[in-house]
């Protein structure tokens, strides 16, 4: 709930009490004032909810890369792609920033998550969500054997704390200690943080600052921008709306692109177009599907 719609909803409470004044004469027309008071104030609300309920000035980006699918190959993908976008952020001149990193191994990622500070990195990144998919033949196969695996993306939106309530008595907030690899510990004090959002049992965790409050803070503004979109994403639900080409839905079940490695290609399922240049597209030179992107997102 944003705080809009919580000003809104005390605003009815308000306007359902005072009108159970107008059984008393003495405070009737009292109580008529106050209701068009409050009805002034909803207006006003609602006015402003045209240029708010759709958050268009993002200052960031978060960005979630999971191995899924096909055990250590897949952790090598999603350090590939971690690599890719961190890559292309950079040759933005954006400011990336990683917030926690769960690693399988030498360059195997299970789990990351970064920030990206700029205001066009959502205009660009967001149709980067969904299912990667790679097609090669993995440095541990001797038999020279083509393997599948997959990695998930999800490009979140940085929500500002004005534009989504979270309730404190929702959030379970632990600390601990910040751990490198291998399990050591990197902090002799508990400066790492982890929320969990009751009601959704969506866990956040954050250990890239050297504060427990910047943690906090870091931890608190991803678990606003998971609760947001995934809040938007059941709304479209109910409206049932669909797209001729549906791009970004940001629905993680959803298989975006192929990797293949084999024939150096890259494939869009979405908008069903290749590329050539593997390495270089992975090197971070994404301009060109994302250029193809925004444009079939814009007819």
């Amino acid at each position: 709930m944003t705080y809009l719609q919580k000003q809104l909803e005390e605003i009815e409470k308000q306007i359902e009490e005072t009108k159970k004044l107008f059984n008393d004469p003495n405070l009737a027309t009292l109580a008529r004032e106050e209701i068009a008071k409050l009805a002034h104030q909803k207006e006003e609300l609602l006015a402003s909810q045209v240029s708010s309920n759709e958050i268009s000035s993002k200052n960031a980006v978060i960005v979630e890369i999971r191995a899924a699918a096909g055990g250590s190959e897949a952790g090598l993908f999603a350090s590939d792609l971690y690599r890719m976008y961190t890559r292309f952020a950079e040759s933005q001149g954006w400011k990336v920033e990683q917030l926690s990193l769960n690693e399988g191994g030498i360059g195997n990622i299970k789990e990351v998550v970064f920030r990206i500070e700029n205001l066009a990195s959502y205009e660009k990144l967001q149709y980067e969500s969904g299912v990667h998919r790679v097609q090669r033949v993995p440095v541990t196969e001797s038999g020279g054997r083509i393997h599948t695996s997959t990695a998930t993306v999800a490009v979140l939106p940085e929500i500002a704390e004005k534009d989504f309530y979270l309730d404190p008595n929702d959030l379970k907030i632990e600390t601990y200690k910040s751990s490198g690899p291998g399990g050591q510990n990197v902090q002799k004090v508990e400066t790492a943080v982890r929320i969990t959002h009751l009601p959704t049992q969506t866990v956040v965790t954050c250990q890239s600052e050297r504060s427990q409050f910047q943690n906090k803070e870091r931890a608190l503004s991803v678990l606003r921008s998971r609760l947001y979109l995934n809040q938007r994403a059941a709304e479209k639900e109910k409206i049932d709306s669909t797209r001729a080409v549906q791009v970004g839905t940001g629905e993680r079940a959803e298989k975006i692109r192929t990797y293949n490695f084999p024939q150096s290609r890259i494939t869009d399922h979405r908008l069903n177009k290749s590329w050539h240049h593997i390495e270089e597209i992975l090197g971070g030179n994404l301009d060109p599907i994302i250029f193809d992107l925004q444009k079939i997102a814009q007819k």
